[in-house]
């Protein structure tokens, strides 16, 4: 079904902001995310050489993962909600507000960025520029680990929070490239009842 292709960060905000008790709930625990992603990200956090933001942190749950995997790693989100309740949870791991489009980390000075689902409500054309401000934080060789829903068009749909993307993986792919990235690996996967998952592992060129 398609969604509604006029939404701003701003809808995708405060729909996240009036749901993100509800969201955190269901969704703030990595033992309820599949084990697949879990072993995906604990390997994707090896690979990691410096400090590292988780780029749409949420309720912070996988920003505790990779600090539990020896990663100095920050949580961003522009959610206040997520942030308050995360920096309450996990108290020993640091949140703080800021927006995809402009991180707060010097160029160059990170080794990973985690970008898991966080820029699927964004629409299509505005992408390109939050993965090139991936590739500004990101020292070379810096890891990147995006995870989206993967469909055979780029096309929204409606989600139960906000309009998200499809996103076919050689578009995904291509978009990566043409911002500096070298495309390490792909994965993809579709769970019984579930919508198409697609992850890519790429390393700052």
């Amino acid at each position: 079904m398609r969604g509604d292709p006029a939404t701003t960060s701003a809808d995708v905000r405060e729909r996240y902001r009036s749901r993100a008790a509800e969201y955190t709930e269901l969704l703030g625990s990595v033992d309820a995310m599949a084990a697949p992603d879990r072993d995906l990200i604990a390997h994707w956090a090896t690979m990691i050489e410096g400090p590292a933001i988780d780029a749409g942190c949420g309720p912070g749950h996988w920003t505790r993962f990779i600090a539990d995997h020896g990663v100095a790693v920050e949580g961003v989100d522009m959610v206040p909600e997520f942030i308050e309740g995360a920096t309450e949870r996990f108290p020993d791991v640091t949140f703080r507000l800021g927006r995809l489009e402009s991180l707060p980390a010097d160029d160059g000075a990170l080794g990973g960025v985690l970008a898991w689902y966080s820029v699927i409500h964004t629409e299509p054309e505005q992408v390109p520029a939050i993965l090139g401000e991936f590739a500004r934080v990101l020292r070379p060789r810096g890891e990147l680990l995006i995870g989206f829903f993967e469909g055979p068009r780029l096309e929204p749909f409606d989600h139960a929070v906000v309009t998200a993307y499809f996103w076919p993986v050689p578009e995904m792919r291509s978009a990566l490239e043409v911002a500096g990235f070298e495309v390490v690996a792909v994965h993809t996967r579709t769970d019984p009842g579930r919508r198409p998952y697609g992850a890519i592992l790429a390393r700052r060129r």
